[in-house]
């Protein structure tokens, strides 16, 4: 059931170094909104566990964050993740719109964010193939578009299935999603050669699980500056009084206690 799952939005900390990066790609984003305009983007990797589901999510929040109204669609109806991202029942989604010809805004859920929305993937289908209408879903993208600053399609990953490559021409832009010393330099390459064979419209790269990965130079930890907040300072004190959880922030950047579920950790790794 979903209530199994902690939603992303409760441990993901505004100040953790995720976040910061997480603004810097929204303002990238921003910055290419010329012609043509950038209010969907589809969000992909090369195969699976690269971490698109959950740069998807963190990707989405941060823009709510920042005031935009912002609708999160799981377009992936083989391996969805973004209902248990956010703790939400999986059916009554994508699915249903598509096969039970039901309009789109009648399966957005409401999150806890007031500027954030999201559509789940819905029923569970034997045939996602038969299901998946790339057309289709650009309609409703499109038709969302009018009410939200960014509708965001968390896609499967290219190389697999045909979905994402197909559902990339009825999007503005789409992101590729890379996990860090782990997908071959080769794999990449092709997954780009797919999404750009019929010139969609690919604005750029993820490196999802740099740390570790890159040089030291790259990690938070080598620089000594200190945001932290030190017992005894008037932060701290307002922190105590208002009942805000202590603790030394974990990656997401929320106290670690309380924090998610192993088992909702382990979920997230794709």
């Amino acid at each position: 059931m979903a209530r199994e799952y902690v939603p992303i939005i409760d441990y993901y900390g505004i100040e953790s170094p995720v976040a910061t990066e997480m603004r810097r790609l929204l303002h990238n984003l921003r910055k290419r909104e010329v012609q043509p305009e950038l209010k969907s983007i589809l969000l992909t990797s090369a195969t699976t566990g690269e971490g698109k589901s959950t740069v998807s999510a963190l990707l989405a929040i941060t823009a709510a964050r920042k005031g935009f109204r912002t609708l999160l669609i799981d377009c992936d109806l083989r391996r969805p993740m973004l209902h248990r991202l956010f703790a939400l029942d999986r059916q009554h989604g994508l699915t249903e719109a598509l096969s039970d010809g039901i309009q789109i805004k009648t399966v957005i859920r409401k999150t806890a964010l007031e500027n954030l929305d999201v559509v789940t993937a819905g029923a569970v289908t034997p045939h996602p193939t038969e299901v998946f209408d790339a057309k289709a879903i650009g309609a409703m993208v499109n038709e969302q578009k009018f009410y939200y600053d960014y509708v965001f399609c968390d896609s499967p990953p290219v190389i697999p299935v045909s979905d994402p490559m197909l559902l990339a021409q009825e999007v503005d832009g789409a992101l590729l999603v890379v996990k860090a010393g782990a997908t071959p330099r080769e794999i990449v390459i092709r997954a780009k050669g797919i999404l750009t064979s019929n010139q969609n419209n690919l604005i750029g790269v993820v490196l999802n699980n740099v740390k570790g990965t890159l040089p030291y130079y790259y990690d938070y930890s080598h620089y000594h500056y200190d945001y932290s907040i030190k017992p005894g300072d008037k932060n701290e004190s307002d922190r105590q009084k208002s009942g805000a959880p202590r603790g030394r922030p974990d990656s997401w950047g929320a106290s670690s206690e309380p924090g998610p579920s192993a088992n909702h950790k382990k979920q997230m790794r794709r």
